[in-house]
């Protein structure tokens, strides 16, 4: 598996890449470190990272209610890097839709 699972392309994340235009979300693997995370952006972007901001979210606690009963679950945890790059490079997502 890659380090890198999928671009996050969110409200949220939207709107911080339009305040700070260089910077992009990405959901990583949950044992990869930086240096990993920047190698691989650079590798698969073509572009040149700054600085990489990692964030780990712990799986959050569901519960549904069913004719059998309360069904409880947990989502899956995750890893987050939030990379910052040159002034000036774009990293497009669209391009190849």
């Amino acid at each position: 598996m890659g380090i890198i699972i999928k671009p996050i392309v969110t409200e949220k994340q939207t709107a911080i890449s339009e305040k700070f235009p260089n910077r992009y979300g990405f959901r990583v693997s949950p044992d990869a470190n930086k240096i990993q995370i920047k190698a691989a952006v650079e590798e698969l972007y073509g572009v040149t990272v700054v600085s990489v901001n990692t964030m780990n979210y712990a799986g959050k606690l569901k519960s549904r209610f069913t004719k059998s009963g309360v069904i409880n679950g947990r989502m899956p945890a995750f890893k987050k890097a939030i990379v910052t790059l040159k002034d000036g490079e774009t990293i497009d997502f669209f391009s190849n839709i």
